[in-house]
């Protein structure tokens, strides 16, 4: 104990903070690269003038929050006031496009990830690139405000995304880390910097629309792991902590997205290792080997946060629909007087799932609360339908909607694994689906037919990752690479809980593929007519 408050009040620990679609989560870490307190603040995106967005104040404020239950959390373990921090990094979900003007003022609301409304955009940068561009990037939210003919374009001064603008506002300092800019616009992996000559069409394609446009001079530097980003300022300080606690000077890490934290926290750096995130969003992310044979619209190619190539299969919706069905099942526990245990309530629907038949009975089920790119959906109709033989009992049910959050992303990783035939050893899980021992594990094993591992470090989640890449910048050796200090400094005593495919499992999962594909037109049908 005093040898933790000592290095507390000496500024040797790091900060993480990640601002995620439902949480912003603060983690402190010691010397030793594990958490010894945190802070979090749950929030919500809202549905403003047709798109998906979070307020500015709901950022400031959502930050505020966490790092306060963070400051408390540091006084009520080791009775210290928590005022010098060695170094910070921030993340936040990837993607989406926040316009600046000179004075730093939003041009027009945050438009996030979960938006899809850029399709012609991307499917028209995609062909000018050659090179796959989904909707969610920064770049088609930019492409689609000039085909919209919008008026703020002209006055943008500097062109981000939400980790990119925070990172700016503390420190003064316009960067991101290579993983989150390879969701901004394509990278060259040779430079680690945006391809010159796809910058080049883009400018064209503007200047075509009667847009003049600098791209280089409104988006951030790039820099990769390891290298500095800044410092914290004085006003940065008090955008975090207004009591003032918090002194200037710490170091920042190059902002990252969530895709890059997450390979960190799941030790998923290196060639032939992947892993997936499965909460609000699903995505599966493998390193490669080599690049793919071809464009693919469903899989996006970005890079590990030293800017290797990664092959990325994103869906937008995972386990939003599937909790609305566990929160009504606990709005008949309230109305039948029977207290409610959510943790409890949780594991027991998803073990009920494992009870049930392989391919879930002949049910169906569509998660879609918002679009969804990998099949086409610009809008989203969460659906249940089954049909008169179908066997409708509790255990299908729960297995059916398991299936359905994995079903978007399994197209695209079918793709990866199956067609381009992609080396793949394991999947390291994180996310909320994982936090019931066993079964989105066992779900998602059948969802890839690979083995699917969970660290005992998961739940820790991205803003764990985001400190581990600050500690690293301080920490490292001259030669030494992220994946090394991985192994050596970080994961070196780790524990992994490891599930591996059963066939029948695996059978079953396509065969309810098979349902799932065919029934689009179902889904399409309800995004037409219910408004």
């Amino acid at each position: 104990m005093h040898d933790m408050k000592q290095m507390i009040e000496q500024g040797q620990t790091v900060l993480g903070i990640e601002l995620g679609s439902t949480r912003i989560k603060a983690v402190l870490i010691a010397e030793n690269n594990q958490p010894i307190a945190s802070g979090a603040f749950d929030w919500e995106n809202q549905l403003v003038e047709g798109y998906w967005t979070y307020s500015e104040q709901a950022i400031w404020e959502g930050l505020k929050q966490a790092y306060l239950k963070l400051k408390e959390d540091v006084q009520n373990q080791y009775g210290v006031t928590l005022k010098k921090i060695g170094a910070l990094g921030f993340s936040a979900m990837m993607h989406g496009y926040i316009a600046l003007d000179k004075e730093s003022n939003w041009l027009v609301p945050f438009r996030t990830w979960r938006n899809n409304r850029q399709e012609e955009a991307a499917s028209s940068l995609t062909e000018a690139f050659n090179y796959q561009i989904p909707q969610r990037w920064t770049i088609a939210h930019l492409y689609q405000a000039i085909l919209n003919g919008e008026s703020h374009v002209k006055d943008i001064h500097t062109l981000t995304t939400l980790a990119g603008y925070v990172h700016e506002k503390l420190t003064g300092e316009k960067i991101l880390g290579v993983g989150e800019a390879s969701g901004v616009f394509p990278i060259d992996l040779e430079t680690k910097s945006y391809q010159q000559k796809m910058v080049d069409t883009f400018e064209k394609l503007a200047s075509d629309r009667g847009v003049v446009i600098d791209l280089r001079a409104i988006l951030p530097e790039v820099k990769v792991a390891g290298e500095s980003a800044g410092g914290l300022t004085e006003a940065g300080c008090l955008l975090l902590d207004p009591s003032g606690d918090l002194k200037s000077g710490s170091l920042l890490c190059p902002p990252e997205g969530d895709a890059g934290t997450g390979m960190v926290a799941t030790n998923s750096v290196k060639v032939r290792t992947g892993n997936v995130s499965a909460g609000t969003s699903v995505f599966a992310m493998v390193v490669l080997e080599k690049e793919l044979s071809k464009v693919y619209t469903e899989i996006d190619l970005v890079t590990t946060p030293t800017g290797n190539l990664v092959a990325m299969a994103h869906s937008n919706n995972c386990t939003s629909d599937l909790n609305a069905w566990v929160n009504l099942f606990k709005e008949f526990q309230e109305t039948m007087g029977m207290p409610v245990d959510m943790d409890a309530l949780y594991q027991t629907l998803y073990e009920t799932a494992l009870l049930g038949e392989k391919d879930g009975g002949g049910l169906l089920s569509y998660g879609y609360l918002s679009g969804e790119h990998m099949t086409h959906f610009e809008e989203g109709r969460p659906l249940f339908v089954r049909g008169t033989d179908a066997k409708f009992n509790l255990s299908n049910f729960m297995r059916t909607h398991l299936y359905s959050a994995l079903g978007a992303m399994k197209i695209g990783m079918d793709l990866l694994l199956k067609e381009e035939q992609v080396a793949l050893d394991e999947m390291l899980g994180h996310g909320g689906l994982f936090k019931t021992k066993g079964v989105g594990q066992s779900i998602m094993a059948a969802a890839l037919n690979t083995p699917v591992s969970v660290m005992e470090t998961a739940g820790e989640g991205g803003a764990w990752g985001i400190a581990v890449l600050a500690s690293f910048m301080l920490q490292k050796s001259e030669e030494q690479t992220l994946g090394n200090f991985l192994n050596t400094h970080v994961f070196n005593k780790a524990e992994a809980d490891t599930i591996y495919p059963d066939r029948d499992d695996v059978l079953g999962f396509e065969q309810f593929m098979t349902r799932y594909k065919q029934g689009l037109p179902i889904e399409r049908a309800a995004v037409d007519h219910l408004k």
